[in-house]
């Protein structure tokens, strides 16, 4: 089997470091002016991406993100870190606002399709909505298997070897290829982009493409009805000893 052609999810959202403040219409979350990066769950995928082409593993790395005119930028860091080629798929406004996992995932999977990928890396979760549903949500689309929450990688003819995190430890899986992985925090520790690529990553294609070219509809599903902030929490106090802990319980209905 030839080396594998990789698609690799890259979402830009708003940046891990950033304190995320609920906008006053309750719509949802400031974003203008606000510092956006890569989720750090896809930066996990796109090293493991990098390093299965290092290991003559892979052959090509695809990177893809959906949104803005700004996601380019997210997707020349990811040509810089080591994809060959990023595809932009534009949402804008609006429509972009509402974009959810299942439109997400039809539009992976269609482009899976379209650049015939033997693997589909994503990471486990986006840290702006965590919904942790794009990856399984693409493995039902085209019918592939799934290792999700993948901790260490390995390929064995054309099979996968994962390890899994689950709640009781770690599942060692096999799957056949093509198929979906979704990477865990310790899948590896990426790398960050260096001067040299980052200058060659200007001189590398993105494809811009729209929901529509794909045939997908991005209608949201559910309606988002708030946004709140989470409630303030209370400060504690400290007792002197049991009988006084147990009278403050008492006093509070918790016992």
């Amino acid at each position: 089997m030839s080396g594998l052609r990789v698609l690799v999810g890259c979402k830009r959202v708003i940046d891990y470091a950033v304190k995320v403040r609920v906008r006053p219409d309750k719509t949802g979350v400031v974003t203008e002016g606000v510092k956006h990066s890569m989720n750090p769950f896809d930066e996990i995928a796109l090293e493991e991406a990098v390093r299965l082409k290092e290991k003559s593993v892979a052959s090509e790395i695809v990177a893809v993100s959906c949104g803005p005119k700004q996601c380019q930028e997210t997707l020349r860091t990811a040509l810089a870190v080591g994809a060959d080629r990023a595809i932009h798929v534009t949402v804008e406004g609006e429509e972009y606002e509402q974009l959810q996992p299942l439109a997400v995932a039809k539009i992976i999977a269609k482009l899976a399709q379209q650049e015939k990928t033997d693997l589909v890396i994503l990471g486990k979760q986006a840290i702006d909505d965590d919904s942790a549903q794009t990856g399984q949500m693409v493995a039902g689309i085209l019918g592939w298997p799934q290792a999700t929450f993948a901790s260490k990688l390995l390929k064995e003819d054309g099979y996968l070897k994962v390890t899994r995190e689950v709640d009781g430890g770690l599942e060692h899986i096999k799957v056949k290829l093509p198929a979906i992985v979704t990477a865990d925090l310790r899948l590896n520790e990426p790398r960050y982009a260096t001067l040299p690529n980052i200058m060659k990553a200007k001189k590398k294609p993105i494809t811009t493409l729209t929901p529509k070219d794909l045939g997908v509809d991005t209608s949201p599903r559910f309606s988002v009805l708030s946004v709140e902030d989470p409630p303030q929490r209370e400060a504690g106090s400290k007792v002197a000893n049991v009988d006084e802990l147990i009278a403050k319980l008492k006093a509070v209905g918790v016992v």
